[in-house]
């Protein structure tokens, strides 16, 4: 998650997210290069004396937070997160998301469906018109049932691609496989996102998949200049 700071339009929108957090606020904290430089900017405020706890989405944002002196918690079962700040790999113009080219999808969604909002942070690049647009859509799979579920995906017309950590097999934080499975035309509207989403959970050894439907409060849309658009969900 190096070089997460070095965007100026990822820090203006990471920044306009942190004047969300009120003190003493419980924050789920996601994963990737947004993510990143969230927890960059509010490690500064904890150590000015904002008083929160967190719940990282991801080992990597693990890793950083602990580093960075942020107190993390678990989600135990009376623990309700106040919101989510992460980041998006699509936007399309009602909010619909697609994540987890970084790999993190399961736990960002666990972490997103225990807090009360879920607020996202991009540059404006990663707008489109429609998902798919920018290509792959993430499908986490238990390994044995890789072979089995690559069938079904390229049945539903999607051309599915393990993920590579250089000469291996990238493994999730969870232990299984991605599968970038990239569609033969952008999705037409949200309705064919969700049919296309369920057609997908349908497969056996699907644990996942990046379609982040109507989960988003907000979308912060960071520019180069510093300017940040606000999006909010209809």
């Amino acid at each position: 998650m190096s070089g997460a700071s070095d965007d100026p339009a990822v820090v203006a929108a990471a920044t306009a997210a942190l004047e969300l957090i009120d003190d003493g606020a419980r924050v789920g904290l996601g994963s990737g290069r947004a993510a990143a430089a969230f927890v960059e900017l509010l490690a500064r405020r904890v150590r000015a004396g904002l008083r929160v706890t967190a719940v990282p989405a991801s080992e990597a944002t693990e890793r950083l937070a602990r580093g960075l002196g942020i107190p993390l918690i678990g989600l135990d079962e009376d623990v309700e997160l106040d919101l989510t700040v992460d980041g998006a790999d699509e936007v399309a113009p009602n909010l619909d998301l697609v994540k987890g080219w970084g790999g993190a999808l399961v736990r960002e969604r666990i972490v997103a469906g225990a807090s009360r909002r879920q607020v996202i942070v991009v540059g404006s690049e990663k707008l489109v018109a429609a998902l798919g647009q920018r290509g792959r859509i993430p499908v986490e799979v238990i390994p044995f049932g890789r072979a089995p579920a690559e069938r079904r995906l390229r049945a539903l017309g999607l051309r599915p691609d393990v993920r590579m950590s250089g000469a291996q097999p990238f493994v999730s934080d969870n232990g299984n496989l991605l599968l970038d499975c990239v569609p033969e035309a952008v999705l037409a509207d949200g309705q064919a996102a969700r049919a296309l989403d369920a057609a997908l959970r349908a497969i056996p050894g699907v644990v996942d998949t990046g379609f982040f439907l109507g989960t988003a409060e907000r979308v912060l849309v960071g520019h180069p200049d510093g300017r940040v658009d606000v999006l909010e969900r209809r």
